[in-house]
């Protein structure tokens, strides 16, 4: 399970550090109906990442077995397709990065999140975690990497969690502070928004990049010697 874990984590992060959540989640934070809202996009934040991370997990059980442990092409081709699409996404954040005083684009659905109910709170964190095609390519290369690695069914609902653990984190770190001091966290969380609006599309356009590397290597590295 250690090896898994230890290709998993890093997609992980990939997911964690997505400023557009982030963002979404702290204007709600700083909303009036701040706490219910938040509580919802986190729980479906969480619930879009597993829903795809497992979908991925079940469906790596059609990749054909092979007789060699060494070599896998099904699974490394597969690999390098999603390491390929991670880096056209890199490319597209790069292109699209706010230039020189230009103002920073950003999603037109942020502006209703000051009147959003719990329901819309919890549909746009799935949606955000389960449809964006960044988000999705990352949690489906984890599936993919947990289903193909003959772990027991225990240790594949134990990798997931991990995984959909670290991958919620950034979002629930803010939220949980929030409710454990609201009054001192509205300037620290108005000065990250700030900074993730401006860096939004470098960070993730650099993360990507380095993601989408580690991915089409570890596909290579399946074809074996």
């Amino acid at each position: 399970m250690g090896p898994v874990i230890g290709e998993i984590l890093p997609l992980a992060v990939g997911v964690a550090i997505s400023p557009i959540p982030i963002i979404a989640a702290i204007l709600m934070l700083l909303a009036p109906k701040a706490r219910a809202t938040s509580v919802g996009f986190l729980i479906g934040w969480c619930a879009g990442i597993l829903v795809v991370t497992t979908a991925f997990v079940l469906l790596s059980a059609v990749i054909p077995a092979t007789d060699s442990s060494d070599e896998r092409p099904v699974v490394g081709t597969i690999k390098i397709v999603l390491g390929a699409l991670l880096l056209l996404v890199a490319a597209r954040q790069w292109r699209t990065r706010p230039r020189g005083s230009e103002k920073p684009a950003l999603p037109r659905w942020m502006s209703a999140i000051a009147t959003m109910t719990v329901a819309r709170g919890l549909a746009l964190g799935f949606v955000l975690a389960a449809v964006n095609p960044k988000n999705l390519l990352l949690s489906a290369s984890a599936g993919i990497a947990i289903g193909t690695a003959g772990l027991s069914t225990g240790y594949e609902f134990l990798s997931i969690a991990v995984f959909a653990v670290a991958a919620a984190s950034t979002v629930a770190v803010p939220v949980i502070a929030y409710f454990a001091a609201a009054s001192r966290m509205r300037g620290p969380l108005e000065n990250l928004r700030v900074w993730l609006e401006r860096n939004n599309h470098t960070v993730m356009s650099v993360l990507l990049l380095v993601i989408g590397v580690v991915v089409i290597g570890q596909g290579i590295a399946e074809f074996g010697a």
